[in-house]
């Protein structure tokens, strides 16, 4: 069983109905899925993939964000291979209903079989006992939601998993869901520049216990300080992000002066700007912890501030105001 402890100085918060203490940020293992699939960041190279997850847990970083769809099991493989020896094991998420077929298509299942199917190859890729939170990752198809439901809370009373969750879920379909069995957490999109969670999916999940744990932060990259209009040209043509309407005009001049904003403020406290971005995130009180990527070393050391940088409220309103301004 993997250790609920921080190894490192980070402060820890308890994830929804669980005994998961997180680190404030998590190591996302989207990226170092490799290339040669839909939702691709392009080619990666394993061993860079592994050192960046090293280096994460060595800062400080107490969990890991997988799915099984990322590089089309190989994410879950890559991290398999991290987590092997170590004596002080993270917390492992991963996540079901994305699947694929021999032609690397992918499709969608909630069925009981399928998941059967999906929860026994995570746990050999992962080479666990016991997944630490396992996730329907989208509620698709969404007439089969309950059977998908039942199906984790079974795994959960059989110990092939400790908790149960979802991603991508509104406020309808986790009413369904919580009629069969609890909601340990949700995971959902929150960053900057995508904030409808805050109306009524936050409201709902401080009101029911659930916790959530963010993703894309810093927009998939966006947020960094790193990305320009030249390296978005210039990324590789099986990078999901070329079609992604925040990377192209006219939203992405827009999104690139915001970085420059949050270089501003994160230059003051030699922070990145995606620190600042995180942090953003991270003063909401309904969110538990933020999922954070990071394909190489260098990248974890420039993103671990963000287990402890917290903006004041001065630089929120200031942010805040940028935001009306330049809606």
């Amino acid at each position: 069983m993997a250790t609920t402890t921080s190894p490192a100085k980070f402060a820890t918060r308890v994830l929804g109905d669980s005994n998961l203490h997180l680190t404030p940020i998590g190591y996302g293992a989207w990226a170092i899925g490799g290339g040669s699939w839909e939702f691709a960041w392009g080619a990666q190279d394993d061993n860079e993939s592994i050192a960046a997850i090293e280096r994460a847990l060595d800062s400080g970083i107490n969990w890991i964000d997988t799915a099984a769809i990322y590089g089309l099991g190989h994410s879950e493989e890559v991290v398999g291979k991290a987590l092997k020896g170590r004596v002080q094991k993270p917390l492992v998420f991963t996540k079901c209903s994305m699947r694929w077929d021999e032609n690397r298509q992918i499709y969608h299942s909630l069925s009981a079989r399928s998941l059967q199917e999906e929860v026994e190859a995570s746990l050999r890729r992962l080479g666990v006992d016991a997944i630490d939170l396992y996730q329907i990752h989208w509620p698709n198809p969404e007439g089969e939601l309950e059977e998908g439901w039942e199906t984790l809370a079974k795994f959960q009373s059989q110990g092939k998993v400790r908790y149960i969750g979802v991603s991508n879920f509104n406020v309808a379909q986790m009413k369904r869901a919580l009629k069969i069995a609890p909601i340990t957490s949700l995971q959902p999109p929150y960053s900057l520049l995508r904030r409808d969670i805050e109306k009524e999916i936050l409201p709902f999940c401080q009101e029911n216990h659930i916790g959530v744990i963010n993703y894309s932060p810093m927009v998939s990259g966006l947020l960094t300080g790193k990305m320009t209009a030249e390296r978005v040209r210039d990324l590789p043509e099986d990078d999901w992000r070329k079609r992604s309407p925040n990377f192209n005009p006219p939203k992405l001049e827009r999104n690139l002066a915001l970085a420059e904003l949050l270089r501003e403020i994160g230059n003051v406290h030699g922070v990145e700007p995606g620190v600042v971005a995180i942090a953003w995130t991270l003063r909401n009180p309904a969110i538990t912890a933020a999922i954070v990527g990071a394909r190489r070393p260098d990248q974890v050391d420039g993103v671990i501030p963000a287990a402890t940088f917290r903006l004041s409220d001065a630089e929120a309103r200031r942010i805040e105001q940028w935001l009306q301004e330049h809606p």
